[in-house]
């Protein structure tokens, strides 16, 4: 039953096409066979308002329901209520958007989803990740099962450029679980506990600066759902785990990790310096290479501390972390133009173009300035 899922969201497509186009009957025919093959709300109320109001929806009279009239199944009817009878009709699609889905859905494993080898780097999952996630973005790909896909996509990357999880992924073998609810009708695609620790959306945002979703999607398991930020806040505890323990469990690596950090930090001695100014630590009083003007901040006595070829070796230091800092800034500054471009150019949107142009590029204009210095001296 779970494999007609699909077939059946076509149904509706197809029905809510014939609704905006006047034909009833053929309206209610698909609708009936949706019903068949995959029993939904959806389909249900869409019948349930042809019932009510003997006439399509594609005539402009959109139905009322009362609150009385209301059931207990109709936790999403409102919006495919508006489907049908707010005149709207199911987006477009290509054919190359549904193979595409098609293709995503008989995936095995997560390198096949990517499309990459398991010898694959960092730089291999971020490239296909970028190119699949804007093509099975749900406001860009219409298609039946894009949401999923889409979702499969994020699970694959999170997990991948994870190195601890993608070691315990590769030792599992790859192979998709055949327990009821991780068939091929859904995209859920857990692994032995292999769920993405972020969502699909986050991810997205992540490589593209945010702004590019237009729809308040939550996904859980695999389907995309609207809900109420307090709803799914309350959702979330029941699907982590099942106690205490388990949540100890999973956080004992974060807890090993603050404890030799602070261990660390209690056995090195602080810095004589600082590039930005530290009252916890006394160093406020601002000083300035001699060599590149780079601002630094030091005690009250660093002055009677460092002096001769002392102090010269302590400007070295504070100039290579400068350097350091602003050679990465820059990097990260170019990174994120570069991704803002290609989001435009893909979406040919000229917002994002014109955000991208007026980057400021801080970093890269002052290590342009520092190559200069170093080109003069």
């Amino acid at each position: 039953m779970e494999s007609n899922r699909d077939e059946a969201e076509k149904c509706i497509n197809i029905a809510t096409k014939y609704l905006a186009a006047g034909d009833k009957d053929k309206a209610v025919k698909f609708l009936h066979k949706a019903e068949k093959l995959y029993p939904t709300d959806k389909a249900k109320v869409l019948l349930d308002a042809l019932s009510r109001n003997g006439s399509s929806a594609g005539n402009g009279n959109a139905h009322h329901r009362k609150p009385s009239e209301t059931n207990d199944t109709n936790q999403r009817p409102e919006r495919a209520g508006q489907d049908a009878a707010g005149g709207e009709t199911a987006k477009p699609y290509t054919k190359d958007q549904l193979e595409g889905v098609r293709r995503i859905k008989t995936c095995k494993d997560y390198y096949e989803v990517l499309g990459v080898t398991k010898e694959a780097g960092d730089e291999d999952l971020k490239k296909s990740y970028r190119k699949l996630a804007l093509k099975f973005h749900p406001d860009k790909n219409h298609a039946p099962g894009a949401t999923e896909a889409f979702k499969k996509i994020g699970n694959a990357y999170a997990v991948l450029s994870n190195p601890d999880k993608r070691k315990q992924y590769d030792a599992t073998g790859g192979e998709e679980p055949s327990s009821p609810g991780h068939g091929h009708g859904n995209f859920n695609f857990q692994h032995g506990g292999f769920e993405a620790d972020i969502t699909p959306e986050d991810l997205f945002n992540m490589f593209f600066g945010g702004g590019f979703t237009s729809s308040p999607h939550t996904f859980t398991n695999g389907r995309a759902r609207y809900s109420h930020p307090e709803q799914t806040q309350r959702e979330r505890p029941e699907e982590r785990g099942d106690g205490g323990f388990s949540m100890f469990i999973q956080l004992m690596p974060i807890i090993v990790l603050l404890l030799v950090s602070i261990l660390s930090q209690m056995m090195v001695s602080t810095p004589p310096y600082s590039l930005y100014s530290k009252p916890s630590t006394g160093q406020t009083v601002r000083r300035q290479t001699e060599n590149l003007q780079v601002d630094y901040f030091v005690n009250r006595d660093f002055k009677s501390e460092y002096k001769g070829a002392a102090l010269q070796k302590i400007e070295k230091s504070v100039e290579d972390d400068y350097v350091s800092n602003v050679r990465n800034n820059c990097w990260k500054e170019r990174q994120t133009k570069t991704d803002l471009l290609y989001a435009a150019k893909v979406y040919r949107d000229e917002r994002l173009r014109r955000k991208a142009e007026q980057m400021t590029m801080d970093n890269c204009q002052e290590l342009d300035r520092l190559n200069s210095l170093f080109r003069g001296g």
